[in-house]
């Protein structure tokens, strides 16, 4: 229902902040990274999403569309709530959890707090079952043929943005603009930065 929110940041304090637009005060529920980049009184844009449930609607709010689509693909985890999904973005990058979900790295997401080793098990399960290798293969080789896509580094990058939502054409495109040989993290970062600026 509401994609994003444009206004003053009025209130911040744990776990939560108001945005003010057109005079209205919206409660957003979030994680500590956006927090620690909002500022008071000054005008920003946010990315949202709506909970709706029986007793209850809550807006949370992301400063950028990496930790709203990685808190998305949380929710739909079996077992894992909004609280959860913003303990977790909280703990990890949207990069970092990508990393953890390609890699079967349980253990780094059972440090936020309300994740146990059944639930990390479960995320990594589900989401990693969201990315078909032959698609993504086939996709790569579409995409362009400038960069060596048979590079490890290339195609774990690509696989973790399209955990992070990105479509396969739009992950393989943002990540051949840069260097093959860097690391898996700094090709993820430099093809969010790409990814955010086209949007």
């Amino acid at each position: 229902m509401y994609y994003s929110l444009r206004g003053k940041i009025i209130h911040r304090e744990a776990g939560m902040f108001v945005i003010e637009c057109a005079g209205v005060g919206y409660k957003c529920f979030s994680t500590a990274s956006t927090l620690s980049s909002l500022v008071n009184d000054k005008e920003t844009m946010v990315y949202t999403h709506l909970s709706v449930r029986e007793d209850a609607m809550d807006l949370y709010g992301f400063s950028n569309m990496a930790e709203l689509n990685s808190f998305k693909m949380l929710i739909s985890v079996s077992g894992v709530g909004p609280k959860s999904a913003l303990a977790l973005l909280s703990e990890v990058t949207p990069e970092k959890l990508a990393l953890c979900i390609v890699s079967g790295d349980s253990k780094t997401l059972t440090k936020a707090q309300g994740i146990g080793p059944k639930a990390a098990q479960r995320i990594i399960l589900e989401l990693k079952d969201k990315i078909k290798n032959e698609e993504l293969a086939s996709a790569v080789v579409q995409s362009t043929a400038s960069v060596d896509f048979s590079s490890g580094n290339v195609s774990e990058a690509i696989s973790a943005l399209v955990v992070l939502g990105y479509s396969q054409s739009e992950a393989a495109s943002a990540v051949s603009k840069h260097d093959s040989s860097l690391s898996v993290q700094e090709l993820i970062r430099l093809a969010l930065k790409t990814l955010s600026s086209n949007r």
